[in-house]
């Protein structure tokens, strides 16, 4: 185990969706307390940490990814004490506790754009980004809103556009203002003096655009769309080369950690959605000047095959330096895994040997709310969609309400999630699966992520050791992880077949893992469908 300074390298972080994990009020919204009321079973899971979705006061047209008032929490979640008696409780557990930021923009209801918007001359006039028309009226360049449309929305007061980058409620900070971009810094010093243990950066790489405000190039025909949204959106026909990801960003970065700096023990982790997201994961975390680590959607979209894991680790060694990853196979933004990955695949075993991957990776890990179940993507009826972005694009894109739907407790009436009907649905098939179905079973989902991570934690070559890609054949995936005189290597079969391969390495022991079976003769290792195995190299 590391020491409690560098906690988050290796570190496992459990992300906690607060509006469907546990409503304690009876307003069908989960809130901060039902949080705190369930940290005792998040400390069961092994994680180091939670990351909690943002909580902020915000008129909640994106979910609080809208914040109206970065320094309080939104009355739907409870109190400013609220969340202190959280932390309290977290820190009591052993659990550190990190909390969303979103600063590359605000709402539009905001104080800062309400005053911005109002003329141009106004102290905060240029705080956020305006730019006029062109001679036609039309918006000053091409670039898009992820959400649907133009980036630009015409303001009559100012008779300029505003730049937003997802909803027209959303206009982007100016972070070429230095009072902007300080300001923003300040807010997330209130948070550390609270006591929190890092931050999650919502859109890390938005946070600068172009000066000149020059057009992105289109995707040339023919070439993959790489970028972190739905095929079905036009933002990906474009290449994002003036809108985000823009060389400025990284002094920011380094003021950021600075800052952080003055704070022993917390972190950053950022969200990375980019045309080139691995090379820009090693450029913000190498050097130990940036972030702390990164995640991109490179294990969040639809490849899942062994050889799409063996390419994504290549990559990111072959590109990453000192750089350290934070991986995550799902998310609030996306589909959940045991559907986007294991559609096709057996619906109890395949999300084990997936997790068995996931936590035995180089790097950090963020674990989203209900994956430890093995849960499906709830389906969601039109008519109870709430996700704007699944409302613009349906029925091609149904949005992200599939994966926000409420944790399931108990297998009774609204899954223990509250008394009432919840602001989502309750998935059917989420009843099954319960945590008080799985709690007691030994073959539960629930108690293969516990006992991974308990393996996890006492390997320190899993927890933060090199990992070295080994040849095992096409259809399994195998590494090593060493440090210091440990070495480990692990085998991985994600299909739905037997699969015979001859050891690369002289194995000392096999390590046994709960629910795993692998049988091994001489040097041939026999793994049955979506199975692991873990061994000792000699």
């Amino acid at each position: 185990m590391q020491d409690n300074m560098m906690w988050w390298r290796g570190g496992v972080i459990y992300q906690i969706y607060p509006r469907s994990f546990l409503d304690s009020r009876g307003d069908g919204v989960g809130d901060l307390n039902g949080i705190t009321e369930k940290l005792d079973y998040v400390a069961s899971l092994n994680v180091d940490g939670i990351w909690l979705s943002p909580f902020f006061t915000s008129p909640m047209l994106d979910f609080g990814y809208d914040v109206s008032d970065y320094r309080d929490v939104d009355p739907m979640f409870g109190t400013l004490e609220d969340f202190k008696a959280l932390l309290e409780k977290a820190h009591s557990l052993g659990l550190k506790v990190m909390i969303d930021q979103v600063i590359s923009h605000t709402s539009d209801q905001h104080p800062w754009f309400q005053e911005s918007r109002q003329n141009r001359t106004n102290p905060k006039a240029d705080w956020f980004v305006w730019a006029d028309p062109k001679p036609d009226g039309t918006p000053p360049n091409n670039w898009l809103s992820i959400f649907g449309g133009s980036a630009w929305t015409f303001d009559s007061r100012r008779q300029q556009y505003y730049l937003h980058n997802f909803l027209t409620s959303q206009p982007d900070v100016n972070f070429h203002h230095p009072e902007a971009r300080q300001a923003q810094l300040d807010n997330m010093r209130f948070w550390l003096d609270l006591g929190v243990d890092g931050f999650r950066l919502d859109t890390v790489n938005f946070y600068f655009h172009d000066a000149e405000l020059r057009d992105n190039p289109p995707v040339p025909k023919g070439e993959a769309k790489t970028l972190g949204a739905p095929e079905a959106n036009p933002y990906t026909w474009q290449r994002h080369v003036y809108d985000l990801s823009r060389p400025e960003n990284l002094d920011f970065l380094k003021d950021l950690r600075a800052l952080m700096d003055e704070y022993p023990g917390t972190t950053t982790v950022g969200e990375i959605g980019d045309d080139n997201p691995l090379e820009r994961m090693a450029e913000y975390t190498a050097g130990g000047d940036k972030l702390h680590m990164a995640y991109t959607f490179d294990l969040l979209n639809m490849p899942h095959s062994a050889s799409y894991l063996r390419e994504v680790i290549e990559r990111f060694q072959r590109l990453a330096g000192d750089a350290w990853p934070c991986w995550a196979t799902s998310n609030h933004d996306v589909v959940r895994s045991a559907t986007r990955w294991g559609a096709d695949e057996d619906p109890h075993a395949y999300p084990k040997v997936m997790l068995a991957v996931l936590f035995s990776l180089r790097g950090s890990v963020c674990l989203y709310q209900g994956e430890e179940l093995g849960l499906p993507e709830a389906d969601v009826p039109f008519e109870r969609i709430q996700d704007p972005y699944g409302k613009v694009l349906w029925p091609e894109f149904k949005g992200r309400d599939g994966c926000r739907t409420p944790m399931p407790w108990t297998d009774g009436e609204q899954g223990g999630f509250s008394p009432v009907e919840p602001w989502l649905p309750m998935e059917a098939r989420h009843l099954e699966l319960a945590v008080s179905r799985q709690q007691d079973d030994p073959n539960a989902t629930l108690n293969t992520v516990r006992a991974l991570l308990a393996f996890r934690r006492s390997h320190p070559a899993l927890f933060d050791g090199d990992l070295s890609l080994v040849d095992v054949g096409d259809d399994l995936l195998g590494f090593t992880r060493q440090k210091g005189d440990e070495t480990l290597l692990c085998v991985f079969n994600l299909t739905g077949q037997e699969q015979q391969t001859t050891l690369p390495v002289e194995v000392a022991s096999d390590l046994p893992v709960a629910h795993f079976t692998a049988t091994r003769d001489g040097s041939t290792l026999t793994l049955p469908a979506y199975q692991a195995a873990f061994m000792q190299v000699a």
